[in-house]
């Protein structure tokens, strides 16, 4: 996975190129050179783009304003999206500016209208055994019982007191709630005692999925911001676009082992040349 798929090159799309190189044997940099296009070609012959045809229900919502401060938020009944745009855009695992480039002056608010849209989605193809999380590299490797890579993900990690060695999932939760606690997280010491729950949605705090470690509060999770994984830091957990959090939820279950560790720059590097 690059994450969101927005049209531009990036660390992410680079990370992503790496991860397939590594799973199949070709050269690692990270770059789209004619080996690796020709390898995508011959395993892949399914379009990159492909139509979908606006329904009433896409745009019929439910739909709801969600202000960004967390208690203004709690007192929504649901974190919906804000427009059949986004939730279009999220379903095709898109940027909403690239939807929108893709489709020049389409009313996302008629049904019957054709869209062109990315030819993402799937589940994984095996039953996920073990995670690997890269608190250096900002990324996720999930392996099936044989040890072969299930799924690649680039993830956001929190910048201070996260976790080392191996964890496990304790709990596994779709359409969450959001319990906020200030007194559990010092970025908001200056609010202590104020607890409040924020409601299920896509644009709940922790996404569409919780995925629970066995370290307090800790877990892997969902996010209302999709562009900003991998490119900025979070509260302290791992944070994953929903739709990868969502394939990865469905793919594991409790008891499964999730290591964090670092990879230096310098060791990547060697890697790669090698």
């Amino acid at each position: 996975s690059p994450g969101v798929i927005d049209g531009h090159d990036g660390e992410n799309v680079r990370k992503a190129i790496s991860a397939y190189q590594r799973a199949h044997g070709l050269p690692e940099d990270g770059r789209a050179t004619d080996a690796l296009l020709q390898h995508l070609e011959r395993n892949d012959q399914a379009p990159a783009l492909t139509i979908y045809v606006l329904t009433q229900a896409d745009i019929d919502g439910p739909f709801a304003q969600v202000p960004s401060g967390l208690e203004a938020q709690s007192r929504l009944e649901a974190l919906s999206f804000e427009s059949a745009a986004a939730a279009l855009a999220e379903r095709f695992h898109m940027d909403e500016d690239l939807l929108r480039t893709l489709n020049p002056g389409v009313d996302f608010t008629r049904a019957n209208v054709e869209l062109v849209v990315a030819n993402a989605g799937g589940e994984l193809s095996g039953q996920v055994a073990r995670i690997d999380i890269d608190k250096e590299a900002l990324t996720l490797r999930a392996y099936d019982a044989a040890g072969q890579m299930l799924a690649f993900y680039p993830v956001t990690i929190g910048a201070g007191n996260t976790p080392r060695g191996e964890l496990e999932i304790t709990a596994i939760a779709f359409d969450p709630t959001y319990n906020y606690d200030a007194d559990a997280l010092p970025a908001f010491n200056d609010d202590s005692g104020r607890t409040f729950t924020i409601a299920p949605g896509p644009n709940n705090p922790v996404g569409l999925v919780w995925i629970a470690l066995n370290a307090p509060s800790y877990g892997i999770h969902g996010t209302p911001n999709p562009e900003l994984i991998s490119k900025s830091s979070s509260r302290g957990c791992v944070r994953l676009t929903n739709w990868d959090a969502v394939e990865l939820g469905r793919a594991t279950q409790r008891g499964v082992q999730v290591r964090f560790h670092e990879t230096t720059v310098a060791a990547r590097r060697a890697a790669q040349r090698g």
